[in-house]
């Protein structure tokens, strides 16, 4: 049986080259208006990437999409580390 998919919606600021904020969904309906709402509250500036992402795991999305993710003194990667270890 195929592992439930998770959504992570990712919001990325080039000016701070860091992950400023990580959600983690199971309900996709949820997920995408978290996403329209990640969208419209960053409208304004350039400097934020957004993205909403399925998977089956974080892990695979730090695998695939690890530049989100590089810098350990980030905050939320380290807590994110010690939640998966």
């Amino acid at each position: 049986m195929a592992a439930a998919t998770v959504h992570f919606l990712l919001v990325y600021s080039h000016k701070d080259q860091r992950l400023v904020q990580q959600d983690e969904f199971r309900d996709s309906t949820k997920a995408t208006s978290a996403y329209a709402e990640a969208e419209r509250a960053h409208m304004s500036s350039e400097d934020y990437e957004i993205v909403l992402i399925g998977s089956d795991s974080i892990q695979t999305i730090m695998k695939t999409h690890g530049h989100y993710f590089r810098s350990e003194s980030n905050p939320l990667f380290a807590e994110l580390m010690l939640s998966h270890a």
